[in-house]
C-alpha cells in the first residue's frame, strides 16, 4: 500500500514538471508572438565604409545605448558586398550608397530595399599632382574616374557646371554616361577601369592630369576634399548618403532609433566640426 501511494505521489510530481516546463515553453512562444521585447530586438547591425560613415556610427553608438540598443558596426571595403549582406539578412541596415547608386542596386538586381533616411553628402572632388586649377587642365587631359556607372551622372554634371563639357539635351542628369556629352570642348579623355577604393592611391602615383575621388574615400587616404582638390562638387549634391533597409524594416523601432539619433543635433555638430564641411550633414 505504501509503496502504490509514494509510486502514485513521484508519478503526480513529475507530471507537475512537465506541465510547468511546457506552460514556460508556451509562455515565450506566445511573448515571441506577440511581439515581445527580445536582446535581437534592441541588437541594430549596420554595415558601413570606414570613412565618415563607420566614423558616425561609432559616435552615435552611446547615444543609442542610453536608449536600450546595442549598435554593431561592420565595416566593408567596396561598394557591392554591403547590399548583399543586407539582402541576406545578415545586417539590419546599411550605410554607405547616396540615393542615385541605390536605385541603380535595386533596379540591376532586384533587391526590395528601401531609404529609411537620408544622412550626409560627400561632395566628388577633382584631385590632381600636375594642376591647380580645372581650367589649367590642357586639352587632351585624361581624367580618371569610378568604374561605378552610377557615379558618371554625378561627375559628368559636375563637370557641365563647370563648363568643360555639355550633356546632351534631354538627359536625366543623374543616369548620364560617357556616350550623352554632347561637347567636350577640350576633347578630355575619360577612363572609368578603377575601384572606387582605388582611386586614392592611383592619384598618389600620379596617373592621370585629374582624378575624380569620392569624399569617403579621400578621407579615409587622408586628403581633404575642401583642401587638396582643385574642384569640389557643389554642397546642394542630390546624392545624400542614406540608411537603406529591407522593405519594411523602415517602421521597426530600432531603425527609427537609429536614424533619429544620426539626425540629431549633436551628431549633426559632430561632423561639421569633424570634416570641416567636407561632408555635409541632412535632416528630413
Amino acid at each position: 500500500m505504501n509503496k502504490k501511494w509514494l509510486l502514485s505521489l513521484l508519478t503526480a510530481a513529475i507530471m507537475l514538471v512537465l506541465a510547468a516546463c511546457g506552460g514556460g515553453d508556451k509562455a515565450e512562444d506566445n511573448e515571441s508572438a506577440s511581439g515581445g521585447s527580445s536582446e535581437e530586438d534592441k541588437t541594430i547591425v549596420v554595415g558601413a565604409s570606414n570613412i565618415p560613415h563607420a566614423v558616425i556610427l561609432e559616435q552615435a553608438k552611446p547615444i543609442l545605448e542610453e536608449k536600450g540598443y546595442d549598435l554593431q558596426i561592420e565595416t566593408f571595403q567596396d561598394y557591392i558586398l554591403p547590399n548583399t549582406a543586407l539582402e541576406e539578412g545578415d545586417l539590419d541596415a546599411n550605410y554607405f550608397q547616396h540615393i542615385p547608386y541605390l536605385e541603380a542596386q535595386k533596379k540591376e538586381h532586384g533587391y526590395d530595399f528601401v531609404n529609411a533616411g537620408g544622412i550626409h553628402i560627400e561632395p566628388i572632388g577633382v584631385y590632381s599632382q600636375k594642376y591647380k586649377s580645372l581650367d589649367e587642365l590642357p586639352d587632351g587631359a585624361t581624367i580618371l574616374m569610378s568604374s561605378s556607372v552610377a557615379d558618371h551622372g554625378r561627375i559628368l554634371t559636375m563637370l557641365e557646371k563647370e563648363g568643360l563639357i555639355t550633356l546632351k539635351e534631354g538627359v536625366v542628369k543623374e543616369e548620364a554616361t560617357i556616350e550623352d556629352i554632347a561637347e567636350n570642348k577640350k576633347n578630355f579623355k575619360f577612363d572609368y577601369q578603377y575601384e572606387a577604393a582605388l582611386l586614392p592611391q592611383i592619384y598618389n602615383s600620379g596617373e592621370g592630369d585629374a582624378v575624380l575621388i569620392n569624399s569617403n574615400y579621400a578621407i579615409d587616404a587622408g586628403l581633404n576634399p575642401l583642401e587638396d582638390s582643385i574642384a569640389v562638387e557643389d554642397k546642394e549634391s542630390p546624392y545624400v548618403n542614406v540608411i537603406a533597409v529591407r522593405s519594411g524594416d523602415e517602421n521597426k523601432d530600432k531603425i527609427k532609433a537609429l536614424v533619429d539619433v544620426l539626425h540629431s543635433q549633436e551628431i549633426q555638430d559632430f561632423i561639421l566640426k569633424e570634416w570641416g564641411g567636407a561632408v555635409v550633414p541632412v535632416t528630413e
